[in-house]
């Protein structure tokens, strides 16, 4: 008997493919009881969603960032330039 989907284990490389859909909280219950319990299994994929966090941490920092007037002029500039080269 052939276990479904739901039934069996994640795999890392299924894990990595659900790690937005988690974060978002878009999982469904069943698959994010699996992805849990994966993660919770598995010290390179607990490690892997940990990054994946930081950087849309960093990266939200650096948009708002961007919309400081001051930090905005330099990126200006520095765009300016490059494209003089």
């Amino acid at each position: 008997m052939r276990r479904s989907k739901v039934d069996r284990d994640l795999t890392c490389r299924e894990f990595v493919e659900l790690v937005t859909d988690y974060l978002d909280g878009a999982l469904p219950d069943a698959e994010r009881m699996r992805f849990e319990s994966h993660m919770a299994a598995c010290d390179g994929c607990d490690r892997y969603v940990e990054q994946i966090r930081t950087t849309v941490a960093l990266t939200l920092e650096t948009r708002a960032l961007e919309e400081r007037p001051e930090i905005s002029a330099l990126l200006t500039a520095f765009r300016d330039y490059r494209r003089r080269l």
